[in-house]
């Protein structure tokens, strides 16, 4: 620690004052400087080499007096071995955190961490070989803390009382803030230089402080014509126009403007070659130098031309433009008053604010009637809610292209208009088209349009009962034929012939059942059977009999799709279907041909072209023929009943109408491809079975002959369920004919209430269009409700698939259809009782 100050107390002082008070003779040598001067006063040099500052050789006290009193930053070290470290006031700042100790201290201690770079100077200043250095660096701490510094000082020997070197003289000057800027300058500078060499769309030049060019760019080049060898040194009016320099224009004033924090200058100038270029640019002062001097200006434009002559255009197209709008404007008021239709303007709560003329013309209100007014009560009655409400819609920012409702006329009638309306800056806006004739007459073209089409259903109806009649008629005269001989035999005593007539008059019958199946299969209401079909399985099962009939002058081929899936459809039908379309081919390839059978997996997707189906997945059965084709009106017919293009007495017209509605009643569709003289491809599409039934099936085998049934089924007991007396007394008398028990109900309620007793039932037979309110798939219904194994057999001559479960029967339950012969109803009910 130091030692307690021996020197008398003086006022108290800060290390940048000067005492007050006079110094001692002894110190005056002290006098001037200031804070260093308290620092040396401050300190106790009892214990110092150098002793109290009285006492100090008079050599060091006039080198230190000429440090104190320096305004420039000095040291003085003292004694060649100790170097003992003086300094003055301005050399403050560069001792950093040494200031408080440094005074009077080793050279070594103040700078020990510049000793490797201090030494060999000092060294060399003691031997007479003092130096001057300029920006050397020199890391220190500092006040600013440890930094990269730069310093310019030189170094002088000092000489004691002797002669003798006793010290060193050290001048100075830490010049960091100027190497600093001079190489922010120089990065500057290199900045500057890029971005003119590199900026090729912009010019770019420097001047001196008088406007001498100094540096030209790539893209002053390019835009100007002067190549920086021609441009730098020449005065930067080179390039204002004629009419500029004759207006005055002063490059002086220009970097006047620009000394005040730059200057625009956007103007026509002069190209090398003598044409103009518009300039948009500015001018602005170079950084100074470290010195603070100014180094000159900066330009930096942009070539406008193009731009200018594009604004330009765009002013004349504006001009344009409003010139047109007001044309416009013109033609629209012109099109407001001259107009046929409405026109209205209105707010939302309906109130009108502007009408056009064809108001009066139209519906006879003139403006002066209508403004201010409210549109809604000038709605018929039964528009009013209608309107009202589609006028919120607008106020809300619907649009109406299509809206009709009903205005009345200033006589009192009503005019039907169709409007199309919508929002614009919160109105309604719209405009309205007199339909009310219009309307007139689309309603009496729609009632000759009604006439028209029930003219065409008479005339369809009147094609089908002609064909019926013909054929019933044909049909009939055997029946009735048959049975007046038979009758006239028997009456006669003539037994001989009598099976003869007798078959006659079946076989007309038989004839007339199968006519009305085909016309039930037309109509979509023939009873079916559907069970899961594997479709190439029922093809390749019927080309023996295909090949057969085609004959030998006809090629058949079949092509079976791989893994076709399953189809629900009525085997037997679709086999009588494929061998129908099969003749129509032959018949249509008198001089022979090849007809194809193909079967493939088909996905028909949403909106098809050419498919009334739905999405989904279907198997399409496709027969080819290469025969006589169809024309366009030929297939607009092909499924009409009794159509047929065949010769009379060779066809009844009704094969393809049948195959149309089976089909159809199957939930697929037919379709027609043909072409004359070159053939016909007709393709049935059947949807895909899925799920648990969706198993590869053929037809089921030949039901058993009457012959078969055993003696266990005899004496079984039956409900009949039948409307008709005749036909209930026919089957009850064959049933007990064949052994059975029959119980018999007239309507459906009957029924039921017998199936609610205790009695034993063994088959429910029933017609399905009964009377009494309950048809005889809710008689099944109501059976199986109370006896879940009751087999049920419906008999039917007539009816929708729906009254038997959409086609789909279940399981212990099946169908025949009217006429049937005896035979056929005894093997049927044996088959079920055998089940």
């Amino acid at each position: 620690m130091q030692a307690a100050n021996r020197y008398p107390p003086r006022e108290p002082m800060t290390p940048d004052q000067t005492p007050t008070n006079p110094l001692p003779r002894a110190l005056r040598f002290l006098a001037g400087g200031g804070a260093a001067t308290a620092l040396i006063l401050a300190r106790d040099w009892s214990e110092h080499p150098l002793g109290p500052p009285e006492h100090w050789p008079t050599s060091l006290k006039t080198a230190l007096s000429l440090i104190l009193n320096s305004p420039e930053s000095m040291i003085l070290c003292w004694d060649r071995d100790d170097l003992f470290f003086f300094f003055n006031e301005t050399y403050f700042p560069l001792l950093g955190p040494r200031l408080d100790w440094a005074m009077g201290a080793r050279f070594d201690q103040v700078w020990a961490d510049a000793l490797d770079q201090a030494m060999p100077i000092v060294r060399d200043a003691f031997d007479g070989r003092s130096q001057r250095f300029t920006d050397l660096p020199w890391k220190l701490d500092t006040d600013r803390g440890a930094a990269d510094t730069w310093w310019t000082f030189s170094y002088s020997r000092v000489l004691d009382d002797a002669g003798e070197i006793a010290g060193l003289f050290i001048f100075t000057n830490e010049t960091t803030t100027r190497v600093l800027a001079d190489a922010a300058l120089r990065e500057s500078e290199e900045r500057l230089r890029l971005v003119i060499e590199s900026a090729t769309d912009h010019v770019i030049f420097t001047t001196d402080p008088g406007g001498v060019i100094t540096s030209w760019s790539a893209g002053a080049q390019a835009v100007l014509g002067w190549t920086p060898a021609e441009a730098i040194g020449q005065p930067m009016s080179m390039i204002f126009t004629p009419e500029d320099r004759a207006a005055g224009a002063d490059v002086r004033e220009l970097i006047g403007a620009a000394r005040d924090g730059g200057a625009a200058d956007e103007r026509w100038q002069v190209r090398r070659d003598g044409s103009r270029v518009y300039l948009n640019g500015s001018v602005h002062p170079l950084p100074a130098d470290a010195q603070g001097k100014e180094r000159g200006f900066i330009k930096i434009a942009r070539d406008e031309t193009q731009r200018r002559a594009a604004r330009k255009q765009l002013e004349e197209l504006a001009q344009t433009l409003e010139r047109q709008v007001a044309e416009r404007t013109a033609d629209r008021n012109r099109l407001w008053q001259l107009s046929s239709d409405l026109m209205l303007v209105a707010r939302v709560d309906g109130t009108i604010e502007a009408v056009n003329p064809a108001w009066t013309r139209v519906l006879g209100w003139s403006e002066a009637d209508l403004l201010g007014q409210n549109f809604l009560p000038l709605t018929h009655p039964d528009d009013l809610e209608r309107t009202a409400a589609a006028a919120a819609g607008i106020g809300a920012g619907e649009a109406y292209t299509r809206f009709e409702n009903r205005y009345r006329h200033k006589d009192g009638s009503y005019r039907t208009i169709v409007w199309a309306a919508g929002p614009g800056d919160g109105l309604i806006i719209a405009v309205g088209r007199d339909a009310t004739e219009e309307r007139a007459q689309a309603q009496a073209l729609a009632a000759t349009e009604g006439q028209l089409r029930q003219a065409q259903k008479m005339e369809a109806v009147g094609q089908l009962t002609g064909g019926l009649a013909h054929d019933f008629n044909n049909l009939l005269t055997a029946v009735n034929g048959g049975l007046e001989l038979l009758e006239h035999r028997i009456n006669a005593g003539q037994y001989d012939k009598l099976d003869r007539y007798m078959t006659m008059a079946r076989t007309g019958a038989q004839r007339a059942a199968a006519l009305t199946q085909r016309l039930l299969a037309f109509s979509r209401r023939q009873t079916l059977a559907p069970t899961a079909t594997d479709t190439g399985v029922l093809v390749a099962g019927m080309i023996d009999i295909i090949d057969r009939t085609l004959g030998p002058e006809i090629e058949l081929s079949v092509e079976t799709g791989r893994e076709l899936w399953p189809v629900l459809v009525d085997a037997p039908q679709l086999e009588n279907a494929l061998l129908n379309l099969c003749i129509n081919a032959r018949d249509a390839m008198p001089d022979g041909g090849r007809l194809a059978i193909a079967t493939e997996n088909v996905v028909v997707a949403a909106g098809t072209p050419g498919h009334d189906l739905p999405a989904g997945e279907y198997v399409a059965l496709h027969v080819t023929d290469t025969g006589t084709g169809m024309s366009s009106e030929v297939i607009e017919r092909v499924f009409d009943p009794f159509f047929t293009t065949k010769p009379i007495g060779e066809g009844t017209g009704l094969g393809l109408s049948m195959i149309y509605g089976f089909v159809r009643q199957s939930g697929g569709q037919v379709q027609v491809r043909s072409v004359v003289d070159e053939g016909t491809t007709m393709s049935l599409f059947l949807p895909r079975l899925v799920g648990p039934q969706a198993t590869h099936a053929l037809p089921s085998s030949p039901m058993p002959r009457a012959d078969e049934a055993t003696l266990e089924e005899a004496g079984r007991t039956i409900l009949l369920v039948e409307d008709e007396v005749a036909i209930r007394d026919l089957v009850s008398d064959v049933l007990i004919d064949a052994g059975y028990r029959v119980v018999t109900a007239p309507n459906g309620p009957r029924g039921v209430a017998i199936l609610q007793t205790a009695a034993s039932i063994d088959l429910l037979i029933t017609d399905v269009g009964l009377p009494g309110g309950l048809n005889g798939r809710q008689v099944a219904d109501a059976g199986r409700s109370v006896r879940p194994s009751l087999r049920v057999l419906f008999v039917t001559g007539y009816a929708a698939n729906a009254a038997v479960g959409a086609g789909q029967l279940e399981h212990g339950m099946t169908v025949m259809t009217k006429p049937f012969d005896t035979q056929q109803l005894k093997r049927r009910v044996a088959e079920m009782l055998a089940d």
